[in-house]
């Protein structure tokens, strides 16, 4: 079992497997994009595989891929395949932003991915291609049936809610739930990416967004499950769907925290908000045996902190690109 320093069991692994990304969000990322990592500074998958079994015999046994845009990456299904193979590996899911979904979710489902979560700030085409400068909404739309197509479950939709931006579509988001097994999460917008400036009056709050939720229908609290997160899980009455509300901003959830992130060119990180990261690349290009990467996870669980610096004196915007620490 693997413990920090504040006795919170850490048995979740959020592995980057890339910088690159197929739309160019407006909190993420300026028009123009970013610099890159250059390819040879990635993480193979064999790297990558390495890496996971050795901590997965210490005591992880969830991971999630992410990036970047995961399918933008060569060999993912193949990736995706042998990562399920890991037999202490019990929950492996990918966050999306759902373009090349359509073409990848039944081959994904096959190669065992058990669920899915996809980004999605709004349901209107055009406020879609204001949001993301690309206008592919309907690949987006045709992913997610795709996804409910072929079985992936449960299918998270991720709505990162923005005052004056997107705030007017709370509702419509709530309203997929009522005809559709949907998982819709609002997220509190959060200081990240290298894109327009994060203001604190643009977010909504939890209360806040529980309340227009309420327009809806009556919520219903559902108890949580293993593999929930952070996220408050709720059902509009009647609905084949769920709600859930995530709010890093106004309530953080670090006293259960229990994740650890791998970034593309092969750092741990033990906070999204922190720039504080290990480097096992270096070890795995250098001879290091395995035991060598557990003790370089070992130095990375007693560097992870007790909380996220928002909302303190002590926060200053992350060095990395969102794009390239996988949110």
């Amino acid at each position: 079992m693997l413990l920090d320093p504040f006795r919170r069991k850490i048995n979740y692994l959020r592995i980057s497997i890339t910088d690159r990304c197929n739309l160019r969000c407006r909190y993420c990322m300026p028009e123009e994009g970013i610099p890159l990592i250059p390819h040879e500074e990635i993480l193979t998958y064999e790297e990558i595989l390495r890496i996971v079994r050795v901590f997965a015999i210490e005591g992880i046994s969830k991971v999630r891929l992410t990036g970047g845009e995961p399918l933008v990456r060569k060999g993912i299904v193949d990736f995706v395949s042998r990562l399920s193979q890991i037999e202490e590996i019990k929950d492996l899911s990918l966050t999306t932003n759902g373009i090349l979904l359509k073409e990848f979710a039944q081959d994904l489902k096959k190669a065992g991915l058990k669920r899915i979560n996809i980004s999605l700030d709004s349901l209107r085409k055009e406020r879609f291609c204001q949001i993301t400068r690309k206008d592919d909404f309907e690949k987006v739309w045709a992913g997610i049936e795709e996804a409910l197509r072929v079985g992936l479950s449960p299918i998270k939709i991720n709505m990162v809610a923005i005052q004056g931006l997107n705030d007017d579509e709370i509702e419509s988001f709530a309203q997929l739930t009522l005809h559709l097994p949907l998982i819709i999460r609002y997220i509190e917008y959060m200081p990240s990416g290298n894109g327009e400036e994060w203001k604190e009056s643009d977010i909504l709050t939890i209360p806040q967004i529980k309340s227009r939720l309420e327009n809806v229908g009556k919520l219903i609290p559902i108890p949580s499950e293993r593999w929930d997160g952070p996220a408050k899980r709720f059902r509009i009455e009647g609905a084949l769907g769920e709600i859930g509300l995530i709010g890093p901003v106004s309530s953080h959830f670090c006293d259960d925290c229990n994740r650890l992130r791998l970034t593309p060119d092969g750092k741990i990180r033990t906070c999204l908000f922190s720039d504080e990261e290990i480097d096992v690349k270096e070890l795995l290009r250098n001879g290091g045996a395995d035991l060598d990467l557990k003790e370089r996870l070992l130095v990375a669980l007693k560097k992870k902190p007790e909380r996220h610096p928002i909302n303190t004196h002590q926060f200053k915007k992350c060095q990395r690109n969102m794009s390239a620490i996988g949110g």
